[in-house]
């Protein structure tokens, strides 16, 4: 069965809540946490790369680190894929690119160059009919039809929040699975959109971002059909790393861990247990030596 398919059938049961990994570590924390999905963050995995979410990454390097974190983790994992790195034959290839790395599904932006996160300033918007072709292109490029392909619009900060959904229900109606109308301002507007939409929605949640903080049980209530929480994990990492890098500096010796970890645990949470059945699986006794 395809991840995206596992991911569709996620759906039937009720919303799903993929937080934000931007490796194969956070990866499978979320996985051992019990989520039924993961996300990879675009701004996670440009930061991890060492440059704020400013377009500067490539397809390839998105789609790569994509590809290692849907190897290392049974979960779907649905992807940020910017602006489809281009026009519509970007986006052909761009889901090609995707599509064989094992990801689940991506999403597709109506921005510009160069593109911004989603909840900054001074995005630039491209036409509505330039964004409905590369959607359309998209979804002829899928060859899984459970492949999703997620079209998102951040229309709503310099056009308004009518245009928005104007332009989520353009692509719908061009093909999309699922719109993403990215940054509503208001929960009036937030919970307006799956209303107004005409088929399946995402609703990002960024901390302290233009959108009114939900938990995920009243997104659910709203009927978005995915909630993701991209900079979960992001955010809690590089606190933790300046705690403790902090009271190394401090105190001069090994600082107390948030999980005390041994070494060989930390290995396993790795995948050593797998790798280790390899040692020794593939060897057979030698034969005696004649006497």
């Amino acid at each position: 069965m395809s991840k995206g398919k596992i991911f569709r059938d996620a759906m039937k049961r009720g919303m799903v809540a993929a937080p934000g990994c931007f490796d194969c570590i956070t990866a499978r924390s979320i996985e051992r946490a019990g989520f039924e999905a993961v996300y990879m963050t675009g701004a996670g995995t440009a930061a991890s790369l060492g440059y704020p979410d400013y377009g500067l990454v490539t397809m390839s390097e998105m789609a790569d680190n994509a590809g290692r974190i849907a190897t290392a983790i049974r979960l779907p994992v649905i992807a940020d894929a910017d602006t489809g790195y281009g026009n519509e034959l970007n986006a052909i290839r761009t889901v090609r690119e995707y599509e064989k790395r094992g990801v689940a599904g991506i999403h597709i932006e109506d921005q510009g160059f160069p593109k911004k996160c989603g909840h900054l300033e001074d995005k630039t918007i491209v036409p509505i009919e330039d964004y409905v072709a590369k959607i359309r292109a998209a979804v002829s490029a899928k060859v899984d039809p459970d492949f999703l392909i997620i079209a998102r619009t951040d229309s709503r900060a310099s056009l308004g929040f009518e245009e928005a959904i104007r332009r989520a229900n353009a692509a719908i109606e061009a093909g999309a699975d699922m719109a993403f109308v990215e940054a509503p301002q208001t929960l009036e507007e937030t919970a307006s959109v799956p209303k107004l939409v005409k088929g399946p929605c995402l609703l990002n949640m960024v901390w302290k971002g233009k959108t009114p903080d939900l938990s995920i049980d009243e997104a659910g209530k709203m009927n978005y059909a995915v909630m993701i929480l991209p900079g979960v994990l992001t955010r809690t990492v590089v606190g933790a790393c300046d705690a403790a890098l902090a009271d190394l500096k401090a105190k001069g010796r090994h600082p107390a861990p948030l999980s005390d970890i041994t070494p060989q645990q930390g290995f396993r949470l790795s995948g050593a247990d797998e790798w280790d059945g390899y040692r020794t699986r593939f060897r057979e006794p030698l034969p005696k030596a004649a006497e």
